[in-house]
């Protein structure tokens, strides 16, 4: 059982490190790769991207009073469109302009309290907003604002998406937000009210800080169904935080959910029992980590996966511990090393007894076939260990009931979960 630290190697070059003082039988680091890109343009009607027709512009009162500020300088990248419209009355119209004319394409939250550019606007450029309103009798008022966002600051935050688009995974696949070095508590409202999340078909769901701010995780209250899309943009470039330091990019992606494929592990048994849409396929006798080095109960997903690779514990403090082993079929659970493989030197003790460093030992042929099965978020839940799973070792949102991960969030949930965030 190895200790494990982590490199997460990011698109665009970024590289964020993260380590964790934990053991398990595999010591080989996980080099995690970072979504980023450009977000995905809301389409052109009035409510998403305020391209709607143009309204007469025959002003009934004065003029509308725009967020941000005419005038104002130094504004984030990360700054929304608002207005104080009269009671009664609607926007129609939302025309967002770069000082070099080129337009700003942009969506409603879904409280209609702010339109969202669709990209963080650009560092230390002049932009022109232009919003127009109907009130209850039909008339109409505008309101105009011209500011300049800030320059690039110095001093960012890096962050990362661990989720890769036209990409399937599994049902248990949590949204995985990471940030480095992890958010402040008092700035995580801020936060993550730029992390949006769509599902089609719709499903409510909700954010989960660990303790330390570094991850934070979306789920639904049970898991995804299957072909489901997941729509995600962390939409952190430019956003201030306390510590001085700002969002570094905004990030985005859509997957895919693919079939239910379950599995679940019984220590009294010594047997995992896999469910497929429900239906169970296979029952696999297992053995597990011994008394000295247990597995981990809780609810894990698959996080990653490699035909071959190899073991290197070589600079555990316990000598006893330390070995270089050759593994084939090896799908990680925990950052710590805990890892379901082939282990055909424990194929006697399979389905008696625990013999492992903390993996889930299987035979070879169950390895392969279950290789062969598996998709990245793919849930195992184990119990009866002598340890229970560590909160952010591995992708733990699931190891949570409903009510205790809603607790984790930064803003309330409503009862059952939020839904989308953009109109």
């Amino acid at each position: 059982m190895g200790r494990f630290a982590r490199v997460g190697a990011m698109v665009g070059a970024l590289s964020l490190m993260a380590s964790l003082a934990l053991t398990g039988c595999g010591d080989d680091p996980k080099k995690a790769e970072f979504v980023g890109g450009t977000p995905t343009a809301g389409s052109s009607v009035a409510a998403e991207s305020g391209t709607a027709p143009a309204v007469p512009a025959a002003s009934a009162g004065p003029p509308l009073t725009v967020s941000p500020a005419d005038g104002a300088k130094n504004r984030p990248v990360s700054a929304e469109i608002s207005a104080e419209i009269p009671e009664g009355g609607k926007v129609t119209d939302i025309a967002l302009t770069a000082a070099n004319g080129g337009k700003v394409e942009g969506r409603w939250r879904a409280d209609g309290s702010s339109w969202v550019p669709n990209s963080a606007l650009k560092y230390g450029t002049r932009y022109t907003a232009v919003v127009t309103a109907a009130g209850e009798g039909g008339e109409t008022r505008q309101g105009t604002s011209t500011f300049t966002t800030m320059a690039k600051p110095k001093s960012t935050i890096a962050s990362g998406l661990y989720l890769f688009s036209d990409k399937t995974y599994g049902v248990g696949m949590p949204v995985v937000a990471e940030f480095h070095p992890g958010i402040p508590a008092k700035d995580r409202k801020a936060v993550q009210k730029r992390m949006f999340v769509r599902t089609d078909p719709p499903q409510p769901g909700a954010w989960h800080w660990v303790s330390n701010g570094t991850q934070a995780y979306y789920r639904a209250p049970e898991y995804w169904k299957s072909g489901t899309t997941i729509t995600v943009r962390i939409a952190l470039a430019g956003i201030p935080l306390s510590n001085g330091k700002y969002g570094n990019v905004d990030r985005s992606a859509t997957a895919k959910i693919g079939r239910s494929f379950v599995m679940k592990v019984d220590n009294a048994t010594k047997k995992m029992t896999v469910y497929e849409d429900g239906q169970v396929v296979r029952t696999i006798p297992v053995s597990l980590g011994k008394k000295s080095t247990p597995s981990s109960s809780g609810t894990m997903v698959v996080m990653e996966k490699k035909e071959s690779t190899t073991f290197d514990t070589r600079d555990d403090p316990d000598p006893a511990n330390r070995y270089v082993t050759e593994i084939d079929f090896a799908q990680r659970l925990t950052w710590g090393g805990e890892y379901i493989h082939a282990a055909p030197w424990s194929e006697h003790a399979q389905g008696r007894q625990n013999v492992s460093h903390g993996c889930v030992n299987v035979s070879t042929a169950h390895a392969k076939w279950l290789f062969s099965q598996t998709k990245v978020g793919d849930p195992i839940t184990i119990k009866g260990t002598e340890r229970k799973l560590t909160a952010g070792n591995g992708w733990t949102a699931w190891s949570l009931s409903w009510a205790e991960f809603v607790k984790g969030s930064a803003l309330p949930v409503p009862e059952g979960g939020s839904g989308p965030d953009l109109a």
